[in-house]
């Protein structure tokens, strides 16, 4: 029975995977390629280290995995925010899809209250 749920777990993962790399190819601009690039992705990589620990079976394993997973939890946003920031600034963002641009005038200030 396990071996199934870790076959299912690999598919699900691989398919994840797969689309976010037809997604980097597919897409137009840089918003939806790093929306491609990074949810996709993370999540597939997830099910594929869950499918690895269930198939060994071991805690030595599963230590491994879970900072492989938490790196990779920590350094696809920050990539993907630094790639957007950087697309920004040289302007190869289309700027009129854009619905709200908090980085057109400055630092994004908030309202003060009662205003």
């Amino acid at each position: 029975m396990i071996d199934v749920i870790v076959l299912v777990l690999i598919l699900i993962g691989a398919l994840l995977c797969l689309t976010a790399s037809i997604g980097l190819l597919r897409f137009r601009d840089v918003p939806t390629r790093l929306h491609a690039a990074t949810k996709p992705q993370v999540l597939g990589l997830i099910l594929i280290a869950i499918a690895i620990g269930l198939s060994l079976g071991s805690w030595q394993v599963a230590a491994f995995l879970v900072p492989v997973v938490l790196i990779q939890l920590a350094t696809a946003p920050l990539a993907a925010h630094m790639v957007g920031r950087q697309a920004y600034r040289n302007g190869t963002i289309d700027e009129p899809s854009l619905l709200v641009d908090e980085l057109k005038d400055g630092p994004h200030t908030p309202p003060a209250p009662g205003d």
